[in-house]
């Protein structure tokens, strides 16, 4: 999809729907409309910023931009998460593609961060600047033998251009250069990183192929994708950035590669979301296993197992990329974004109990196993141990999905819980896990759901509410559906009080209240269309689906993770992992139902 716009900073910020992603498995640029790299938290995506005028307009950056005004025209390319950018002068036009470049064998020992451009007709004068930041320790700038190094804190990099490249000026933290293209002109320039490492200087000609070359390989990758229904450029654009957000020395799954962009302008909902929730993971799994994917879900799948495995007794929440706990909450000292503020680093959730993640959990290895895959002993011995802990657990208050401060018996986690029993029923009667307590969730499952419809439904709403005790609702509960949850009627009477309470056309917001605090949530949204899709009526899912690509398609093919309805404007960190795979999922969920109408349990 081709974008165009004239892009605009106001007091020093861009839209977040400005910002479009690169990757490498590893870590994740975020590049403006307007020729500047704003975010990059390098090596990894969970390391302190190189760049960060997200939250700070005088934080780092590295531009590349023409000096006279411009409008654009950008894309990513085909079936790849190569990004391409035409800048259109009165002088002329410049194409700009981007890369955080792969090798032949995979992902670099460096990052290496490529910029190709190309003179299309004219003249362009651009301006390079390239000014990181010291949030990972002191910068100090060396001039080695073989390249000018600038060191800043445990990273090494460099500059590297070709000879087109004018160098106006170097200091310890700045570089400023200017560059003149003309008709089929080429050049590249890049900054090399290592962290803890010696720095390999590669010729400018090499770091330019490998942009080609990791052009090819996201298109194998996204070939691999067996999906063939309708919206399939959706589902693959979709996978794509998903692939943004797993880790591959770990094969953990980030949440977001944000951290502390708020869910409203001037609001105190700003959290740091770089870490591995277990409920997205499994989500994510979910969505690529059901698109065809395979090694990242098994590789996600497999870490998930280690990493609850090696926790102790009870899984947390959320762990960092390497398994460890999640470092406590504080406050950044900057701005934030549009004077958002605080902006946290780190995140309080690593305290809570979501006792939902059971339910994401043994449903993920539900499907692994439905799709032909084997459980090793580790795995099948602690799905056994979680579902004996759903059975003590399940009458426990919890923090629910959305990780509110008030303790409150959820009714979303109850029907995790119910899920999580009914699953792990199915795993043991098909013989993934032992059957010696099939009985006991078998019956302790019922239980749940005669709880659930005794204690959690609203005859004056006539639908399932937020939680016991309660008239709020919550548009969490249209994921039931998917779920294959008792009572057909009852979710289809749930769906129309959501859709009634919580919806501005096809925009969802998370539960009663929430449009006082924050935006409409991209992922309720998707589950809204999911929710008609599983109870029957796949038309209406995917006209509302086509509804929901309009303020959806207002970016570079990124998803944030809330909109404002009134505005269209993103909000919330981003790349959001659960707006991509909510909207996969509901791509899926069309398809499904459309070749295989639902029953009634």
């Amino acid at each position: 999809m081709l974008h165009s716009l004239k892009p605009e900073r106001s007091g020093g910020f861009l839209p977040l729907e400005h910002y479009a992603a690169i990757g490498d498995g590893r870590s994740v640029p975020l590049v403006g409309a307007d020729g500047a790299i704003d975010w990059w938290c390098a090596p990894d995506m969970d390391s302190p910023p190189l760049f960060n005028r997200l939250h700070d307009p005088e934080g780092g950056h590295f531009t590349l931009r023409p000096t006279q005004p411009f409008s654009i025209e950008r894309r990513y390319r085909d079936d790849s998460n190569v990004l391409e950018t035409v800048f259109i002068t009165d002088c002329g036009s410049a194409r700009v593609t981007e890369s955080l470049n792969s090798g032949v064998s995979g992902r670099l020992p460096w990052c290496e961060l490529a910029r190709r451009i190309e003179g299309l007709s004219g003249s362009v004068e651009f301006e390079i600047v390239l000014a990181p930041i010291c949030a990972g320790g002191p910068v100090r700038c060396v001039e080695h033998p073989n390249a000018r190094v600038r060191y800043i804190g445990d990273l090494t990099t460099t500059f590297c251009h070709g000879y087109d490249v004018d160098i106006e000026e170097e200091t310890n933290t700045r570089t400023t250069a200017r560059l003149v293209t003309h008709p089929e002109s080429r050049t590249c320039v890049a900054l090399l990183v290592a962290d803890r490492a010696p720095l390999a200087i590669p010729a400018v000609s090499d770091i330019d192929g490998r942009i080609d070359l990791s052009d090819d390989e996201w298109r194998r990758w996204a070939g691999t994708l067996t999906y063939k229904g309708p919206f399939k450029a959706d589902l693959v654009r979709c996978a794509l950035s998903l692939k943004f957000l797993l880790f591959s020395e770990t094969g953990a799954i980030v949440a977001a590669a944000t951290a502390g962009l708020p869910e409203r302008i001037g609001g105190k909902k700003n959290y740091d979301y770089r870490y591995a929730w277990v409920r997205d993971a499994a989500y994510t799994i979910k969505a690529l296993l059901r698109a065809g994917a395979l090694s990242e879900p098994i590789a996600a799948f497999g870490w998930l197992v280690r990493t609850i495995d090696d926790d102790g007794p009870k899984p947390k929440v959320v762990y960092t990329l390497r398994g460890g706990e999640v470092p406590d909450e504080e406050e950044i000292d900057v701005p934030g974004y549009r004077g958002s503020s605080p902006v946290r680093r780190g995140n309080r959730a690593k305290h809570q109990i979501q006792l939902s993640c059971y339910g994401d959990f043994l449903e993920t290895a539900a499907l692994f196993a439905q799709m032909g895959h084997v459980l090793d002993p580790r795995a099948s011995r602690l799905l056994e141990r979680l579902a004996d802990q759903v059975v003590d657990r399940w009458r426990m208050k919890d923090s629910g999905i959305w990780e509110l401060e008030d303790l409150q018996h959820y009714t979303f986690s109850k029907i995790g819980c119910w899920l999580a029993l009914d699953r792990a029923v199915w795993l043991a009667e098909e013989g993934h896990i032992p059957r010696d307590r099939r009985d006991v969730w078998a019956r302790e499952r019922d239980t749940i759901r005669v709880w659930i419809d005794e204690h959690c439904w609203s005859e004056h709403k006539q639908a399932y509410t937020m939680h016991s005790g309660t008239e709020r609702l919550d548009a969490v509960l249209l994921l039931a559906t998917r779920f294959g949850f008792d009572g057909e009627e009852r979710l289809r009477s749930t769906r129309a009080a959501v859709e009634k309470e919580l919806a501005v056309g096809p925009l969802v917001y998370r539960y009663t209240g929430a449009s006082e605090e924050e935006a409409a949530f991209v992922a309720c949204s998707c589950w809204l269309v999911e929710a008609y899709a599983f109870l029957g009526d796949v038309d209406h899912a995917e006209k509302l689906l086509n509804d929901l690509l309009v303020p959806l398609g207002n970016n570079f093919g990124i998803l944030s993770e809330q909109i404002d309805p009134s505005s269209g404007r993103a909000l919330g960190n981003v790349p959001q992992g659960l707006s991509h795979l909510t909207l996969l999922h509901a791509i899926l969920s069309i398809q499904e139902n459309a070749n295989d109408p639902p029953t009634s349990r």
